[in-house]
């Protein structure tokens, strides 16, 4: 086997004949052997150093070799098998009970939100008319938050395990195909709720079980090393319900306050956690595909993306979750606080691009909340969260000219934006906290400057605040086991526990917890 390299043009289709020639070549094999080669495409990405290219990374096999193929193990009838209770039906929950599937054990997913059709309602409430439902909105629900969030699949990285297992699966359940090769894939908002729905049905058909309007209030471990998990009962107020397993996998989100409070009522080990937190940034989509694509952007070419990172003043400042051709959206999840987040549907067509750009956190920076022990920076979140909130008011983001806000003066107008309860001229240099504001202050001029020529704009707006990077708090767990260090049995996985960033780190984190139980 060889790998080779291929490139073609933008806007053309890599034959098969090109690829065949190709590896006749790298193999040193007679053109007569043509016809015996296999081949897989590994990889395909844009290169727009020069001319603008579609860059295939391959392998290439003769006749004699065998060319491996990925396989995914049979999902299997789990009707009478024991239970495992899943909390939590994101990415870590959903991928954790495919694999127990797999392995011959019955899901139970509890989900605090609703199924992903029926949360869509709640967020166009949210969106529209400021309403905020706790348990259903742009984090909580089937699919968890990165449903709503262009369903970006940037991790490659083969240390929690095998990547082929979750874009397989994905592919099975309705994703395009190319997430397979492409080096930035992503779903799009629009398609990965059919995606979350077939995975949901496919558990079902085995013998899970889902139980959605069930968050989660108590997790009582009994002294035969069971566990009593009880939920809320959506039908009777104040009333409860409890699912009882020897195993519980705990895949609740980054935003599930709830939980780190309750294990820290019952003192069960939590640990304050770095995170990030800063801006949404939003500039036409036309004027990145311009930047990105030294000006060579043509409508055949994919809306053009960025990603950046520098250290200032000795904390990393960095973009975050990029959407390019999306919009901005609310995504609090509890009223009187003001969160945003970005989304693309699959063909990233609006014209506007936004990301957040962030500081890294740290419990040290901020020593006047140490009075709330491992919930420090979770309290730090909230405070700036409400902050914002209560400068407009409303669901309204305070918002900034990138100059303005880097030059310390108030904004003439704000130029239109893609995040539907509106904009609100604020000083957003003053409402973010100065650890924060002066970082950014520096980093954008930086950025212009030294990465992308044009970025430095005043047409590009910033609102406030980008703060749900990642937890702010780690549920500690075995490494080997991967269980609570003082819970046998009891599984922390995914973003909320503080072990991954994404929809694929999160599913190969719930992938890993099945596989230890």
């Amino acid at each position: 086997m060889k790998e080779i390299e291929i490139t073609c043009k933008l806007g053309k289709e890599l034959s098969q004949d090109e690829i065949l020639n190709a590896a006749i070549k790298a193999l040193g094999m007679s053109p007569k052997a043509k016809n015996q080669i296999r081949y897989r495409i590994m990889r395909r990405s844009i290169d727009a150093r020069n001319d603008i290219l579609y860059r295939y990374r391959l392998e290439v096999y003769k006749p004699d070799e065998v060319m491996p193929e990925f396989v995914l193990d049979e999902y299997q009838d789990v009707s009478s098998a024991e239970p495992v209770v899943i909390i939590g039906a994101g990415p870590a929950g959903m991928f954790a009970a495919l694999k127990l599937l797999m392995r011959g054990f019955k899901p139970v997913i509890l989900e605090r939100g609703k199924d992903v059709h029926a949360r869509k309602y709640d967020m166009a409430k949210l969106s529209r008319e400021g309403v905020v439902n706790p348990d259903s909105n742009y984090c909580f629900g089937e699919g968890g938050a990165g449903t709503f969030s262009d369903g970006k699949l940037y991790t490659r990285s083969s240390k929690r395990g095998d990547i082929r297992e979750v874009l397989h699966q994905l592919v099975l359940f309705g994703a395009d195909p190319s997430i397979l090769i492409d080096a930035h894939p992503h779903i799009g908002s629009d398609k990965l709720p059919t995606v979350v729905e077939n995975i949901r049905k496919c558990i079902i058909e085995h013998g899970g079980e889902y139980h959605f309007d069930s968050r989660v209030t108590d997790i009582f471990k009994r002294q035969d090393g069971a566990f009593d998990v009880s939920v809320s009962d959506p039908e009777h107020e104040g009333a409860s319900e409890t699912y009882t397993s020897r195993k519980v996998i705990l895949a609740t989100g980054h935003s599930a306050r709830d939980i780190y409070e309750m294990f820290d009522r019952k003192g069960w080990e939590i640990q304050s956690k770095g995170f990030a937190l800063g801006v949404r940034v939003e500039h036409p989509q036309s004027l990145i595909n311009k930047i990105q694509y030294h000006g060579k952007y043509q409508p055949y070419m994919p809306t053009a993306e960025y990603s950046f990172v520098t250290q200032i003043e000795g904390r990393g400042v960095f973009s975050f979750c990029m959407c390019p051709g999306g919009i901005l959206v609310p995504a609090a999840t509890a009223e009187g606080e003001l969160v945003l987040n970005g989304m693309s549907n699959s063909a990233r067509n609006s014209k506007w691009a936004n990301s957040g750009v962030v500081v890294q956190i740290e419990p040290e920076d901020f020593p006047e909340y140490a009075q709330h022990g491992p919930l420090a920076l979770l309290q730090f979140q909230k405070d700036v969260e409400r902050k914002m909130f209560e400068y407009t008011g409303s669901l309204k983001a305070p918002a900034q000219r990138m100059m303005d806000f880097c030059r310390r003066i108030p904004s003439t107008g704000l130029p239109q934006t893609s995040y539907h309860p509106g904009a609100a001229n604020a000083p957003l240099h003053e409402l973010l906290p100065e650890h924060v504001s002066l970082r950014l202050k520096y980093a954008f001029p930086e950025i212009g400057n030294k990465k992308m020529h044009g970025y430095y704009t005043n047409d590009a707006l910033l609102l406030g605040v980008e703060s749900r990077t990642s937890s702010p708090v780690r549920i500690p767990r075995d490494p080997e086991t991967l269980e609570h260090v003082q819970v046998a049995g009891l599984y922390p996985c995914g973003e909320g526990a503080g072990y991954a960033g994404g929809i694929v780190s999160s599913a190969l984190d719930g992938i890993n917890c099945a596989t230890r139980i």
